[in-house]
């Protein structure tokens, strides 16, 4: 894959949800869901976006579809020169790339309008778009439910007629109607039995390499990401801690952080087991941060510098960037990789 070869870019994005009191409701102080983050996505490959509930993963994903304004930063999306803010784009400019960047949500039975079938639910994208009419929106929808492993003749029955799992096929059909780039999969299995997770993953991963998908996929499941993706970024309070291909963040955390959520994945082998390390305090208010490194309270390794600075996000070995003063001096913990038997 050519180190050029970038479909998505994020500058510095920031996302604050304001909160209003009084009777005039004017705005007191701001939610900082999202605070400076910075990344990229290459053509074809998977991102896995980790971390606690509210740290502002989901956030991020609605920002790159554009559900959210974003309150500053860059959403650059194409490649080199032809690259396009989507942050500072109107509504109607962003038609067009509602076709090529999808989002499959997290909840099989929310996302479906229990009052529209399945025909009508993947038609839609393409009525909107008016890429088919007739016999031919008919075989086309016919066609993706079939390419998701549905039958293509229960069309005309409703949501409430499918399990869950078929739920989120049907879901992942809508996403792929546009024939999309960039597919947003926001905890897209974490609502699913576990017995139902591993297909739909795999339908997922076949999907990308038939249709050369690129994914974000944001999931609080590190043992889901770690199946998928091919690099992960930490988030803590709306800030990334950290970013790496996925083996090397799992075998060589950086970040305390990282390493507190390695040892909470259940891991049924005990050779790859490693010791709970449970964090003290609860996880940061974005609307009131502490200073310096949001994580000190509960970090265990933390020393004065991480209460009155704020760690850069910086390159500590190749493809491998952490937001930790010590970085380079801890000897942290990971996952380690199945031995031969």
């Amino acid at each position: 894959m050519s180190e050029n070869n970038v479909l998505l870019q994020i500058k510095d994005l920031k996302m604050y949800f304001p909160i209003k009191s009084g009777f005039f409701q004017r705005t007191v102080a701001h939610v900082k869901a999202v605070d400076g983050v910075s990344f990229e996505i290459k053509r074809g490959e998977t991102l896995g976006l980790v971390g606690e509930s509210g740290c502002g993963k989901t956030t991020i994903g609605r920002c790159i579809v554009r559900a959210y304004q974003p309150t500053d930063g860059e959403i650059l999306y194409g490649e080199n020169s032809h690259a396009v803010d989507l942050a500072h784009q109107s509504e109607t400019q962003l038609k067009d790339f509602r076709r090529v960047i999808r989002m499959i949500f997290q909840d099989p039975y929310a996302s479906l309008n229990p009052r529209m079938t399945v025909f009508n639910i993947v038609a839609d994208p393409l009525r909107i778009h008016n890429i088919a009419s007739g016999k031919d929106l008919e075989k086309m929808v016919g066609s993706l439910l079939e390419r998701v492993g549905l039958h293509a003749e229960h069309m005309r029955r409703y949501p409430h007629a499918f399990s869950g799992g078929q739920r989120q096929r049907v879901g992942i059909a809508r996403a792929l109607a546009l024939d999309p780039e960039l597919v947003v999969a926001d905890e897209a299995v974490s609502a699913l039995d576990v017995s139902v997770r591993a297909q739909i993953l795999n339908l997922m991963i076949e999907l990308q390499r038939e249709l050369n998908l690129t994914y974000l996929f944001i999931s609080h499941d590190l043992s889901v990401v770690e199946y998928i993706a091919d690099r992960v970024a930490v988030m803590y309070v709306g800030k990334l801690a950290e970013m790496a291909p996925t083996d090397e963040l799992y075998r060589n955390p950086k970040h305390p952080y990282t390493e507190a959520l390695l040892s909470s994945i259940p891991i049924a082998d005990p050779r790859r087991r490693a010791d709970r390390i449970v964090l003290e305090g609860d996880v940061a208010d974005p609307a009131n941060p502490p200073s310096g490194c949001y994580f000190h309270p509960r970090c265990r390794y933390a020393k004065d510098r991480c209460k009155a600075e704020t760690p850069e996000l910086r390159t500590v070995s190749e493809g491998h960037t952490v937001a930790c003063h010590f970085a380079e001096e801890l000897d942290l913990k990971g996952i380690p990789p199945i031995e031969a038997k």
